[in-house]
């Protein structure tokens, strides 16, 4: 590698990470919004000899400005699970976090705060839902990691496909 190779990959290095330092995010708070945990068939379904439920997962996420550069995150968790068509258990969580994104360009705080801070909270989120599930009788209910930027970019698409039907 000549002296200019060396330079130019140390130029480009140095600018990556002043790009990736200049897009923070900060959390200034994070709190259970809403919790709700049902168990219709209970006690019943609790004597039986368990078989194994079928769960659906659904995670969004949304926000909204508070001013002064500060957003509150929603991070909606919701899961049923059902066996034999009874249903086990279901849950709806709103786990929220107020953030604000100090220093980064304009362009970067909408992805850093629909991405971003969702993945931070979920951890928390995820804890939560496991917790609820295990002191409402059942397995504790472990859920995957997330793509939020898939999440995201679905999220950006539904907005899209809104806006062109709202214009018909």
């Amino acid at each position: 590698m000549n002296e200019n190779t060396k330079k130019d990959k140390l130029s480009e290095t140095t600018q990556n990470s002043e790009s990736v330092a200049s897009r923070q995010i900060v959390v200034h708070a994070q709190y259970i919004k809403d919790l709700s945990f049902e168990s219709p068939n209970a006690p019943e379904i609790l004597m039986e000899s368990p078989n194994q439920p079928d769960v659906e997962i659904m995670v969004n996420v949304g926000a909204q400005p508070l001013g002064d550069a500060q957003f509150e995150v929603l991070l909606n968790v919701g899961a049923k699970a059902k066996t034999d068509d009874k249903a086990l258990f279901l849950v709806d969580l709103t786990y929220a976090g107020i953030v604000s994104c100090p220093g980064s360009p304009a362009e970067d705080v909408n992805p850093t705060v629909m991405i971003e801070a969702p993945r931070l909270l979920f951890p928390f989120a995820r804890a939560i839902v496991s917790d609820i599930t295990r002191d409402g009788g059942f397995m504790p209910l472990n859920i995957q990691p997330v793509d939020f930027v898939a999440v995201y970019q679905h999220n950006l698409a539904k907005q899209k496909e809104a806006a062109l039907e709202t214009k018909q």
